[in-house]
């Protein structure tokens, strides 16, 4: 059940108990986050969910595979090893396929911001795994401030809108 603060005090009045306090300031909180999601999130407004929900998953897509591309590009050794080349090939075929369908409804800086980002960070830790690249505290640094701008960039900046 939605609770408003009229509901919780007569209007024009002060909450009756600390409880009745304590839900407005939820209930004016709530408000608060719900205004900054619809402000912000303009360009979302009229795709049905669904939508939404199939071009994240097309980015994600794009980015796993190109992930898949840039860590078989050491092993293919300049392209002279085929099975590894060929999963470059299809791997940024792929990844560039899914990034156009995803333009569609997410724009451009925002899905290539993403992208790109995201795929430094994931190509970072498959290297450090497989390829033993590691990384120094500064490297760590650097690949924080690439979660978070890449963070910042979606939930509050206000480039997203179209």
């Amino acid at each position: 059940m939605l609770w408003s603060s009229n509901d919780v005090t007569q209007q024009g009045s002060r909450p009756k108990t600390k409880l009745d306090a304590l839900l407005c300031a939820q209930i004016s909180a709530s408000n608060k986050t719900v205004f900054f999601l619809k402000s912000n999130l303009k360009f979302l407004r009229g795709t049905p969910w669904r939508n939404i929900l199939k071009n994240w998953l097309f980015l994600a897509t794009a980015i796993i595979s190109e992930v898949i591309a840039t860590s078989a590009l050491k092993s293919s050794e300049g392209f002279t090893r085929l099975v590894p080349s060929f999963i470059v090939v299809a791997g940024y075929a792929a990844a560039f396929y899914f990034l156009s369908l995803t333009l569609k409804s997410i724009p451009v800086g925002i899905a290539y911001a993403v992208w790109s980002g995201l795929g430094i960070v994931l190509v970072t830790a498959i290297a450090w795994v497989l390829h033993g690249q590691k990384l120094d505290m500064w490297g760590f640094v650097g690949v924080g401030f690439i979660i978070s701008g890449v963070a910042v960039l979606n939930l509050l900046s206000k480039a997203s809108v179209h």
